[in-house]
């Protein structure tokens, strides 16, 4: 299929991140990866600072395009000054980068793919919607989405987390903390992100959070 549309008509707001374009699922594209994102403020990640060689990366190589505001880019400590007009490529997957807008309303269209391989979504692409009802408050809606996503893929940390964070924010507590544990007990990674997740914050005091997470509760109990 052919067609036209404008990043403000494609964008997300991703909690209080920058806001998220898929491009790519707009135009059922298959053969590579292409989204935008926006920056709400000025000094503001608009691309958070990532490598490409997680165990749920595609080692990826990225470009970058800054088709509005002003960006700077970091790529292994290099800092990069991008007006608009400019491109940053990134070949290395191993490679640390991030951009953060200088402008409010910083536009940045990333295209990625894996030399030699066919394209494939990466589970967090496949998410992103879902997570904007965390922003709406529409709980209900993404622990519908991503009770979907657990059935296609029970392993996957990733969804589990975020599946803990919905159910946590709609006051489900005991559903909430055992989805919590499976997300943990796959990948320990998530351990440290739950000690600070607002999200949680519902389930923070729970004996089971503190032994799940070793974090000391309010009450001072700990595993």
């Amino acid at each position: 299929m052919s067609g036209s549309a404008s990043i403000s008509d494609l964008t997300i707001q991703l909690g209080s991140g920058p806001r998220w374009a898929a491009v790519r699922s707009h135009f059922g594209i298959s053969s590579f990866g292409v989204n935008a994102y926006v920056g709400t403020d000025a000094d503001s990640d608009v691309i958070s600072e990532h490598d490409e060689m997680g165990r749920r990366s595609g080692r990826h190589e990225e470009l970058y395009f800054v088709s509005d505001g002003h960006a700077t880019f970091t790529v292994n400590g290099d800092e990069i000054d991008a007006p608009a007009g400019t491109f940053v490529f990134v070949r290395d997957p191993a490679a640390k980068r991030k951009a953060v807008s200088m402008e409010a309303g910083t536009t940045i269209v990333v295209a990625g793919g894996t030399p030699g391989q066919a394209f494939t979504p990466s589970e967090w692409e496949r998410q992103a919607p879902i997570l904007a009802f965390f922003a709406t408050k529409e709980y209900d809606k993404a622990i519908k989405g991503l009770e979907e996503m657990r059935a296609e893929t029970p392993d996957d940390p990733t969804v589990l987390y975020n599946l803990a964070c919905a159910l946590a924010q709609d006051g489900r507590k005991d559903e909430a903390l055992v989805r919590l544990r499976e997300s943990i007990d796959i990948n320990s990674d998530f351990r440290e992100n739950a000690k600070t997740d607002a999200d949680l914050d519902s389930i923070r005091d729970e004996p089971d959070f503190s032994a799940i997470t070793g974090q000391v509760s309010s009450s001072g109990t700990s595993s």
